[in-house]
């Protein structure tokens, strides 16, 4: 990340004012590890406010996600369905359970993954012999999936579902927050994410003894002993009170920023939206936390995305592409696909905009007419 003065970052974090009185009773205390109040009652506050049941306190998204494919009973060999469209974090832990991942692709109204092209990949593994292990689908720039018919297909093929919900904390479809509602669900609090704890996650599920094998694992997987015994591979992904204390603060803040980002998407809609600019409109029944504002390029504008990133930063200001689909990455050179190449259009066409909370109003109009003049040219 480039740190010239007066930079306009694309998501930074945004402290609340109480973060600091976490973490000095932590250092009081010297709770500093992996253990101290901080990170019970940051599970408590993450499950009051997102109302799942149960929750355990991670590193990282990624390690959450990692987390849910072992404790759903994924193994070295299996398959799992994973959304193509997407951060690598979301696929890489499918690769640590020596697992295949075989992606699926999206479908326009959320840039998530497509039900229909879902269960017909579905039918093509079990004609090969292959019954896929976990659908894990992503919530994709805070934007809820089409959770309802997702879940209605794997239902009926009775696959588990991850919900990758990193980057949709505030975000709700129907009502329930996004992460809730398959069989486990993660979060990130990393440090461009709506809240953070500057680095960390969660895993959240309705299964209590889903949530005890996870904070198990977590914790190098020590069995209830005088003395160091594992009879099971575990990991090192519990969060620090530290970092608890960060993220307790942080969710008392959770609505407002959920409120600003969604008022930056506005700000942006209503000065860029043309024929030649689109914004994904929200459907109905989904509230997006708006983490991300990204935008489409009409291809007659014939300025490509790349172009357009390249000339904001000669302005100071950072702006993304939109993700390159697991897919076409080298790292997946051969991987199952099925699809209709729309994320590929999306990451040919697409550009993600500054839109963190704190962004003020001057950012946000200079960030408005530089776009305009490049445009143009």
């Amino acid at each position: 990340m480039n740190y010239r003065p007066g930079r306009i970052f694309l998501s930074v974090p945004h402290l609340g004012g109480h973060e600091q009185n976490y973490v000095q009773k932590a250092l009081e205390d010297n709770w500093v590890t992996t253990a101290g109040p901080n990170i019970p009652g940051f599970e408590h506050d993450v499950c009051q406010h997102t109302n799942a049941r149960f929750a355990v306190a991670l590193n990282s998204g990624t390690a959450a996600i990692h987390l849910a494919l072992r404790v759903l009973g994924v193994k070295r060999g299996d398959e799992v369905i994973c959304s193509t469209f997407t951060f690598v974090a979301t696929a890489n832990p499918i690769l640590y359970m020596g697992a295949t991942p075989v992606f699926v692709e999206s479908e326009a109204t959320t840039w998530n993954m497509c039900p229909d092209t879902l269960e017909q990949t579905i039918q093509a593994r079990l004609k090969l012999g292959k019954k896929p292990a976990c659908i894990l689908l992503v919530h994709l720039y805070g934007m809820p999936a089409m959770l309802k018919e997702l879940l209605e297909v794997a239902h009926r093929y009775n696959i588990p579902v991850i919900e990758d919900a990193a980057e949709s904390l505030g975000s709700r479809y129907g009502g329930h927050q996004t992460g809730t509602l398959g069989e486990v669900g993660i979060f990130s609090f990393n440090g461009n994410k709506i809240i953070t704890t500057s680095g960390g996650g969660a895993l959240v599920t309705a299964d209590e003894k889903l949530a005890e094998q996870a904070r198990f694992l977590a914790t190098q997987a020590k069995e209830d002993a005088s003395f160091y015994e594992h009879t099971q591979m575990g990991y090192n992904y519990r969060m620090s009170n530290i970092a608890a204390g960060i993220g307790r603060g942080q969710i008392e803040v959770l609505e407002k920023r959920v409120k600003q980002r969604r008022e930056v998407f506005n700000f942006y809609r209503e000065r860029l939206e043309s024929e030649f600019v689109s914004f994904l409109p929200e459907p109905k029944g989904s509230y997006s936390n708006r983490w991300l504002t990204t935008i489409l390029l009409d291809p007659s504008l014939g300025k490509n995305p790349e172009e357009i990133r390249l000339a904001m930063e000669t302005h100071n200001i950072e702006v993304r592409r939109l993700w390159k689909p697991m897919h076409l990455q080298p790292l997946f050179k051969g991987a199952a696909y099925y699809g209709n190449s729309l994320s590929q259009q999306l990451f040919e066409q697409g550009l993600c905009l500054p839109s963190s909370s704190s962004l003020p109003e001057e950012d946000l109009e200079k960030v408005v007419r530089v776009l305009k003049g490049e445009l143009l040219q």
